[in-house]
């Protein structure tokens, strides 16, 4: 299965509605969160907007349908100080999140491509010359 795309034999792991309510409830809990909320809230001056993107991106992920458009990487590269532990907690949240859902197909296939994202970000991060330091 190519890590992108949803099989043709099961075109979604999941419905809009599944992708809205794991954006919507993951980044509120997100935001609560004392160690990630500052790194958020410093750098997303509108959510509404940010979240309607980022349901592009899961929609794209789990389901996908082709509406997103951007290139995250460069965005993340540009942030200062983010730590391999900042990282391992957007990924704790991100598992409780889509434990919560009840949908067991999409949490497998949801928590494996934000480990995959986590580590492409977190390599990428390191590489374009931040401190690794934790």
């Amino acid at each position: 299965m190519h890590a992108t795309t949803p099989p043709a034999s099961d075109a979604q792991y999941c419905t809009e509605d599944e992708v809205i309510a794991l954006v919507h409830r993951f980044y509120a809990r997100v935001r609560q969160d004392p160690d990630l909320g500052p790194v958020f809230d410093r750098h997303v001056a509108d959510w509404p907007a940010h979240l309607a993107h980022l349901v592009d991106f899961w929609s794209a992920l789990l389901r996908g349908t082709r509406r997103f458009s951007g290139a995250p990487m460069p965005r993340h590269m540009a942030l200062p100080g983010l730590t391999a532990a900042l990282f391992e907690r957007w990924l704790e949240l991100f598992a409780q999140t889509t434990t919560e859902l009840g949908n067991p197909v999409m949490k497998a296939e949801a928590d494996a491509r934000a480990r995959m994202i986590a580590q492409r970000f977190w390599q990428q991060y390191q590489v374009s010359g931040h401190d690794a330091a934790m």
